[in-house]
């Protein structure tokens, strides 16, 4: 089982441009010399919509180098497929492309929130721009609902992605049930759909979000944001895989972090980021309010 050790509150959003006004949500930490990484994050405006922001770190010394005051990447116009918003996933390497893979929000009029999976390419500068002005992942006949913030990784000649899907905003019991679904693909570019990968329970896990996977041992593990539909905020659970990421199991207690007693985190935590660094594992993760307080760090014991 795994055990993180909380090192605590890292960065909380300085509000210092419209675009980041509140919110650091999303962490996804890509290394740039030494011991420090940029911490991209998705920050608010006064109406929700979300853009990225960045913040370089010191991960040893759990600094912040360089609060950066201006958005990276702005949430799109009126009528773009992520018009209300962008929610940071991953980042992966498919040949020469660098990608950075997106929840894109929308808020129709009259209509229900939705999402799908939009794609920025990362510059060797680590700045962001748009690929395409359509969906890299769209709703379609197996996903018709909406989609959420994916995971890729590469395994052996193929790459799989790891992403969240609508089956039913509601069932039954006033949550909607949001489950993590697996696509495969050649060259990273073009997807074939597979279907749910990890199993829900509804009542306990029901509503996921945003995986993110590592290698432990001869199995891969999974840590995710989950609800239980019985009015429980997000908490963080874990699945495993011993093929390679084709079937998972369920392993909600074997997460090995929980909410605080008190503090910017006890009564959240969500939107983990696993990555290694320096022969360790490290997560990031939000607390209260969907990353309203920031971000914190963790550590794997062992």
């Amino acid at each position: 089982m795994a055990i993180w050790s909380k090192q605590g509150q890292i960065y909380t959003p300085s509000g210092r441009h419209p675009k980041l006004r509140t919110h650091a949500a999303n962490p996804l930490a890509l290394h740039l010399h030494d011991d420090v990484f940029r911490v991209f994050y998705s920050g608010r405006d006064a109406y929700n919509r979300s853009s990225v922001g960045a913040v370089d770190i010191d991960i040893l010394m759990r600094q912040v180098v360089c609060d950066h005051p201006a958005p990276f990447f702005l949430h799109g116009p009126e009528g773009s497929f992520f018009a209300d918003g962008v929610s940071i996933g991953c980042v992966f390497d498919a040949g020469a492309l660098r990608r950075m893979l997106f929840m894109a929000w929308q808020r129709p009029e009259g209509g229900h929130w939705r999402g799908d999976i939009g794609s920025l390419l990362v510059t060797p500068e680590l700045t962001l721009a748009l690929e395409k002005d359509t969906p890299f992942l769209a709703s379609d006949a197996m996903d018709p609902i909406s989609l959420s913030y994916p995971w890729v990784r590469r395994i052996g000649d193929q790459f799989r992605m790891w992403y969240g899907t609508t089956v039913t905003w509601d069932v039954g019991n006033s949550e909607m049930l949001h489950v993590i679904a697996q696509a495969v693909s050649q060259d990273g570019t073009r997807w074939t759909r597979m279907g749910q990968a990890v199993p829900h329970e509804i009542g306990v896990a029901q509503a996921f979000s945003r995986p993110t996977v590592v290698k432990r041992g001869d199995r891969l593990q999974m840590w995710f944001s989950y609800r239980n539909g019985n009015g429980q905020t997000y908490r963080i659970g874990s699945a495993f895989s011993s093929d390679d990421g084709a079937n998972w199991q369920l392993a909600l207690d074997a997460s090995g972090i929980d909410v605080s007693e008190t503090g910017w985190d006890s009564d959240m935590i969500c939107y983990p980021y696993v990555f290694e660094h320096a022969g360790q594992v490290w997560m990031l993760y939000n607390g209260n309010g969907y990353g309203a307080t920031g971000f914190g760090l963790a550590v794997l014991e062992g």
